[in-house]
């Protein structure tokens, strides 16, 4: 498992394009036959891909894994969040087997022993984006395809910005400890995403990107509202944002990405924004 620390917006200043790339961004998010593992130091979130091959991936136990961690198991002290970006597979959470088609999400709650990730078809593998989080309480685990999840329409045609915003696991869906989870698709010709920008001092997030074309990118601006930079992402890989960063993006085409966020509430609305007259 990789160990990113935290840095400070006044370091974070002076970064090169490659420092700032070290820093907050995760390359090589799915890798065939394992699990990919970012442990960022900021609010201890868990970042992770899994891409099954010919057989079923576990969660977990391994023993540098569990000394990063101070627990007898992955789950111990955590919740779990997951969404399929890959080809149907299939979770088995304690026994429990969960079908996960394209764009199917999960939540796992604390104390879960066991987590089996598993393609139904080697040829054609699912690929399971997570985020975990330290947890307080258990809840139950909760299947959500994206049908269920609530929708927010944002943006226009016009700002070049339009979008539906996906809530996965959110208050209004189900309840978690602290983590919240979605899925944001542009639409065709939109290229915009959370622009006008902000930051949320309360709340860290994590975005990752994916539905590009291999040629394509997005520019991911990060940094103070004062202070910006920006971090070119390619497919299906993901961006460490702190809370003191805005986070915003714009593609060189349509595309979607899955946010992730913890901290100190889980209301979707709390943020602050930032006017464009003020940014630099």
């Amino acid at each position: 498992m990789e160990i990113r620390e935290p840095s400070n917006s006044k370091d974070a200043k002076h970064y090169t394009t490659e420092r700032l790339r070290e820093e907050f961004l995760i390359e090589d998010l799915f890798v065939s036959g394992t699990i990919k593992r970012v442990y960022s130091h900021i609010d201890r979130i868990i970042t992770m891909g899994a891409e099954p091959a010919g057989k079923a991936i576990e969660l977990g136990q391994n023993l540098d894994i569990m000394h990063n961690l101070g627990t007898d198991c992955f789950l111990e002290r955590r919740e779990l969040g997951v969404i399929n970006i890959g080809k149907k597979g299939i979770i088995t959470v304690d026994g429990n087997k969960y079908e996960m088609n394209a764009r199917d999400g999960l939540y796992i709650g604390r104390g879960v022993k066991e987590v089996l990730f598993e393609s139904e078809d080697a040829n054609k593998p699912a690929k399971f984006y997570s985020l975990s989080a330290p947890a307080h309480k258990t809840y139950e685990t909760f299947h959500i395809d994206i049908n269920k999840a609530k929708k927010v329409d944002m943006g226009s045609d016009e700002n070049c910005n339009r979008r539906v915003i996906n809530q996965y696991i959110q208050p209004d869906i189900m309840e978690s400890c602290q983590l919240c989870m979605g899925l944001t698709q542009m639409a065709p010709g939109n290229v915009w995403n959370t622009m006008p920008c902000h930051t949320h001092q309360r709340r860290m997030e994590v975005y990752a990107y994916f539905d590009l074309p291999e040629d394509a990118m997005v520019f991911h601006y990060m940094g103070e509202p004062d202070e910006t930079r920006h971090i070119i992402v390619r497919n299906e890989q993901a961006v460490i944002s702190p809370s003191w960063s805005i986070h915003s993006g714009c593609g060189t085409c349509a595309y979607a990405f899955i946010w992730g966020m913890v901290g100190e509430n889980q209301t979707f609305t709390d943020m602050d924004a930032v006017e464009l007259k003020n940014m630099k």
